[in-house]
């Protein structure tokens, strides 16, 4: 019987944080809305970090890439490499992407954690799918990707002012490529 109300407790106690989870977390920061129609088949490939919002996941790694493939309609595959400076050794890591809502719009949901997905936005992109503007649910994630090493200052300041405009803190930004 001690064992039937412990593991009633542990699914409540579970499925309460599932909720409180749920109501917390944003899909999209306020006020910014997702690429549509986006097409997830020309973004598929390998993007450049051109710059991001400072995060504990990803401090100290530079030279960063994401390789974005197919797993199935609704699922991709995403592998992250970057150089450790401290550890002066590359890393590799391997997540799942998947749609977030409808196809067609750029909101999906990643993770590299097993079953914990964070959002993934796709706030901006140029019409040849060279340059991204990308957030988290909140506006504490925020990245510019390209499919080369740099970015062209109109796309760049395009990007800014878009980002900006939604309350992201632009300033504090890192460049990867201080010319970029």
């Amino acid at each position: 019987m001690k064992k039937e109300k412990w593991l009633i407790a542990l699914a409540a106690g579970a499925g309460l944080a599932a909720v409180i989870y749920k109501l917390v977390s944003k899909d999209i920061p306020d006020g910014a809305a997702p690429v549509q129609p986006f097409d997830i088949n020309r973004y598929l490939g390998k993007w450049y970090e051109i710059a991001r919002l400072p995060s504990r996941i990803e401090k100290n790694i530079t030279n960063l890439t994401e390789d974005y493939s197919r797993i199935n309609d609704d699922t991709f595959k995403v592998v992250t490499k970057g150089y450790n400076t401290i550890k002066e050794e590359w890393i590799e890591m391997t997540g799942k992407i998947k749609v977030a809502g409808k196809n067609g719009v750029g909101m999906f949901k990643v993770s590299y954690l097993g079953p914990f997905y964070a959002a993934y936005n796709v706030l901006e992109i140029d019409p040849h799918y060279k340059y991204a503007l990308v957030s988290g649910g909140g506006l504490d994630y925020l990245w510019i990707l390209s499919r080369e090493t740099t970015i062209p200052e109109d796309i760049k300041n395009q990007f800014l002012l878009k980002a900006m405009n939604i309350g992201f803190a632009v300033e504090q930004l890192e460049w990867m490529n201080p010319s970029a």
